[in-house]
């Protein structure tokens, strides 16, 4: 984290350590300086073009992967407030595997505080467990981040709001009754459940024009990508 003072605060950035991802990923020539001049590269407005799909890649690659991935993820803490989980899943979206992408976004008032793009372990047989899972994936990180303020006395003052765009997977976090098709997801139902049940957070629909988790689990046309991208505090280059 670079901090510059000035007359009207502290400006904060990671200029460098984006430079420095850039550098491991052998994309040192796409940096932002790069993009603001006459750059050769045709520069896209989304990172995936409209029904595009991708394999699974080599091992040494998807390892690669993996690690660019995980720098990307940091943790940005600005003041008390309360948290908002948008949580969505991509439902056999890999071509090789028919797994599914999990992707949640957490904020912290108005700040995106952590967010996440991953593709699930195992395959689900439904729409409904695919979004499940990716609920109870967004539920282990909000549960995670209310005790982390709690440590620093800096108390959530309600219940955490998980959004899921998925009817079911909402009435499942609640429903006590475990139906036939569910059993095979009975370790997430009774997580989801037992945080619900604590007061801890609850879990409800927003549409899917309103479901900024979208971006980080499926192609999105350049519009709404742009919309989502504004309502995480993102800013394009």
């Amino acid at each position: 984290m670079e901090v510059q003072r000035s007359h009207g605060g502290l400006l904060l950035s990671q200029y460098q350590y984006m430079l420095d991802i850039l550098e491991r990923a052998g994309m040192s020539s796409w940096n932002v300086l790069a993009c603001q001049t006459a750059s050769p590269v045709r520069r896209l407005l989304t990172p995936i073009r409209s029904f595009q799909q991708f394999r699974v890649p080599p091992v040494a690659d998807a390892t690669d992967f993996r690690s660019l991935a995980g720098a990307l993820q940091y943790l940005t803490f600005t003041r008390p407030s309360d948290l908002v989980v948008y949580s969505d899943a991509d439902w056999a979206g890999c071509l090789d595997t028919r797994k599914s992408t999990s992707g949640y976004a957490v904020f912290l008032g108005d700040n995106l505080m952590s967010w996440s793009s991953k593709r699930q372990n195992t395959v689900s047989r439904s729409s409904v467990e695919a979004e499940y899972r990716a609920v109870a994936n967004a539920v282990a990180e909000a549960s995670w981040l209310r005790q982390l303020l709690h440590e620093l006395h800096s108390h959530p003052r309600r219940a955490t709001l998980v959004y899921c765009d998925n009817i079911s997977a909402v009435y499942m976090s609640s429903n006590p009754v475990q139906d036939q098709r569910t059993k095979h997801i009975e370790i997430d139902l009774h997580f989801v459940r037992e945080r619900v049940s604590f007061d801890d957070l609850r879990v409800l629909h927003v549409p899917t024009s309103s479901q900024y988790a979208d971006i980080f689990t499926t192609w999105l046309p350049s519009s709404v990508f742009t919309e989502f991208r504004s309502s995480l505090n993102v800013c394009g280059a």
